[in-house]
């Protein structure tokens, strides 16, 4: 069946991501999550304060630490397992992957990182919701683009 498909799904595929440019995605994405974790672990005295009716459902079974810990590892686990997957898995043509990738990125930056840019600094800017989500989206982007470079054709193509 690993013949079949074409490809091989061993456990270090889902726990270690290979080093190329999802790699790069995923330490961005997660530095948006590990951002909005530190600053409710720093700011957040009691679980009725956090405004996410999960991770207050797991703060309060647990305590704020313990359970915002868990909270963040149990709701970003799928996250990083699919990211490690697709590392080793997703292999688009340059064109194609231009595209995708591109994609991908303003995906993330507004349904992951832009949410938790919001998340972390409501705890001590009082801007606007939308505003803060904004901001957030812009920056993953830039970063996104300079570091990660989804766009980069690949050498030795023709027409690239």
């Amino acid at each position: 069946m690993e013949e079949e498909l074409g490809a091989f799904f061993r456990l270090k595929c889902f726990v270690f991501p290979k080093n190329n440019h999802w790699f790069k995605r995923i330490l961005l994405v997660f530095a948006f999550i590990f951002f909005d974790y530190l600053a409710t672990m720093a700011f957040c005295r009691f679980p009725w304060e956090e405004a996410n009716v999960y991770a207050r459902f797991f703060m309060e079974s647990f305590g704020v630490q313990a359970g915002l810990t868990l909270f963040v590892f149990v709701a970003n686990l799928p996250i990083y397992v699919t990211l490690s997957l697709d590392s080793h898995l997703v292999r688009f043509p340059a064109k194609m992957a231009a595209i995708v990738e591109s994609l991908t990125d303003f995906v993330f930056a507004w349904f992951i990182a832009g949410l938790h840019f919001s998340g972390g600094t409501s705890w001590f800017w009082s801007a606007s919701d939308v505003v803060r989500h904004v901001l957030g989206a812009f920056l993953y982007l830039i970063i996104a683009f300079i570091f990660v470079k989804p766009h980069r054709p690949c050498y030795g193509e023709k027409g690239a």
